[in-house]
């Protein structure tokens, strides 16, 4: 999935004629720490909340205030991943969309980044989790599909965790089936130790039900 997928059209910019007053107004309407400043498609920087708050006079245009934006922003052609490391690691509500020529496209907020990254881990599908803890030297993606799938199984998702300063691994697998009770013996039979499991419908609702309201919490 690129970022161009991503883009939330619904969210505006701001130009250097706008005010301080409407910077803070439409913040707060979205929900927003920032928002991207934006003159014709030349994308000029991030305004923070902190920034207008910090100036004297509210109804005076942005263009009169000195500020030092930074420029934070994404190509559209970026995987997720790199919106997520961006956001994540500056510690943004949004991040601002560039095409190759650095003109302005648009942003993606962190609840559409949350929901995307929930969509490609197959968190609302139905089904099970399984948690298995590994040597590191021992791991195989190939050999956990086949045992998973010998059992007329498939893995929606996977992701790895390592340990620091540890010679371990946790390697968790989302399946498509609630009742991991064969696959897990299957594991066991092979040596894999099971870390944790996760595979009643019930808590698969409890699931969905906890991602709908850290969803709704995102937009409030």
């Amino acid at each position: 999935m690129l970022a161009r997928e991503l883009i939330n059209d619904k969210i505006p910019s701001l130009k250097p004629s706008d005010t301080g007053q409407k910077s803070l107004d439409l913040m707060s309407d979205y929900k927003l720490a920032e928002l991207p400043l934006v003159e014709d498609t030349e994308f000029l920087g991030l305004i923070t909340e902190n920034d207008i708050l910090d100036v004297d006079n509210l109804e005076a245009q942005i263009s009169s205030y000195n500020f030092k934006l930074e420029k934070p922003a994404v190509n559209a052609s970026e995987h997720i991943y790199e919106v997520l490391s961006k956001i994540s690691h500056l510690k943004l509500s949004l991040v601002p969309i560039l095409d190759d020529d650095k003109s302005f496209l648009g942003v993606i907020s962190l609840s559409n980044l949350v929901e995307s990254i929930c969509n490609l881990a197959a968190i609302k599908d139905r089904g099970g989790i399984l948690q298995l803890e590994l040597n590191i030297a021992d791991y195989s993606l190939s050999e956990i599909a086949s045992i998973v799938e010998s059992n007329g199984a498939k893995i929606l998702s996977s992701y790895i965790h390592t340990h620091t300063d540890s010679t371990k691994m946790d390697v968790t697998i989302k399946i498509n089936q609630t009742d991991l009770s064969p696959i897990i013996q299957t594991f066991e039979r092979y040596n894999y130790t099971i870390a944790a499991s996760f595979h009643k419908s019930e808590m698969q609702d409890e699931l969905k039900k906890r991602y709908n309201e850290f969803i709704n919490y995102l937009n409030i």
